[in-house]
């Protein structure tokens, strides 16, 4: 691959136009907001100026709404020898594409599994997508020329190629992202008019379940709307798994010892299988998960504090897997 258009210089459109930029790649920039396809192309992700012909491969940002739209538009242009969307959800746009009466051997729908609670191409960064999973969705019609573009992308972009059925991976997405979205948003929304006294008690805990509630309203209609059988699907799950739990609580109030000990069974019920979820979610870069040594440091507040720690484990020859900082209330 020597040249790219990018259409949508986001997050993710910058992101993937900065990693193919650093590896020699010429990429031209474009967006509906010409302004951030300038501020994009100002971070180094290629130039805003338009190819002078078509380019190897055309990676379409766009929110899923808009995505079949506008590949329609380019490849009845021939900006492209291929095409490609970075979009959430896959299904939906190919069978937009598919109803416009495109021939799809050129394109192939594209999912890389990262990103960030900020958008905008100021929050991309050229190793975003580093040992992250990209998915891939071809089909018996896809060019063998662009699905290996497509690969060349990924390697670019430093990620781990991963090939799945466009239906079966919006079912993952929802799984594994699109409902946890909507659990989140909902444990925040329990903060919004909770006491001030009671907020100020917020530890680790919650910051880890809220922590991507954070993200950008419009953004995730956009993507919910793309993908909301699947979410809903799980969700009416998630809510039977509640009103049992629910239901589990208020026995533990009960005064009848019988109806305590059927409560606080339930209760451990969705404890564990909640461990048995939680191990099972991938460790660094996609491997098995592994069990790391926990060392707990009391430290001051003070600057250099953290460079000693880091320092003193360079010499002992410990690699840091992770940090996590807890700031004790009021100090």
């Amino acid at each position: 691959m020597r040249t790219a258009l990018v259409i949508g210089t986001g997050l993710i459109g910058t992101s993937a136009a900065l990693a193919l930029a650093q590896r020699g790649v010429t990429v031209h920039l474009t967006d509906h907001d010409p302004e951030q396809a300038r501020t994009a192309a100002a971070l180094g992700a290629g130039t805003d100026e338009a190819p002078d012909g078509p380019v190897d491969l055309a990676i379409v940002a766009a929110p899923p709404a808009h995505v079949a739209v506008t590949l329609a538009d380019a490849m009845r242009r021939g900006l492209a020898r291929g095409y490609l969307d970075v979009a959430s959800v896959k299904g939906g746009p190919r069978r937009e594409l598919e109803a416009l009466g495109l021939d799809l051997t050129a394109y192939i729908g594209t999912h890389p599994m990262s990103g960030r609670e900020k958008s905008g191409p100021l929050a991309a960064t050229g190793d975003l997508f580093e040992g992250r999973p990209w998915v891939l969705t071809p089909t018996r019609d896809t060019d063998t020329e662009v699905l290996n573009l497509a690969l060349e992308l990924v390697s670019h972009c430093r990620a781990v190629p991963v090939v799945m059925d466009a239906d079966a991976h919006d079912r993952a997405v929802a799984l594994v992202s699109h409902m946890p979205h909507l659990v989140s948003s909902m444990v925040a929304a329990r903060l919004e008019n909770a006491e001030e006294s009671a907020v100020r008690l917020s530890g680790g805990g919650i910051r880890d379940v809220t922590r991507i509630a954070a993200s950008d309203p419009r953004m995730w209609i956009d993507i919910l709307s793309a993908n909301p059988g699947p979410v809903a699907d799980l969700l009416s799950e998630f809510a039977a798994d509640l009103d049992e739990t629910v239901r589990a609580l208020r026995a533990l109030q009960s005064s009848d010892e019988a109806k305590r000990r059927e409560g606080a069974t339930g209760i451990a019920d969705v404890l564990r299988r909640g461990n048995a979820g939680q191990v099972r979610v991938p460790g660094k870069h996609g491997s098995a998960p592994r069990v790391y040594e926990v060392v707990a440091v009391l430290i001051d507040d003070q600057p250099g504090q953290l460079a000693r720690i880091f320092a003193d484990a360079g010499m002992a020859g410990v690699n840091i897997e992770d940090v996590r900082i807890e700031h004790a209330t009021g100090q």
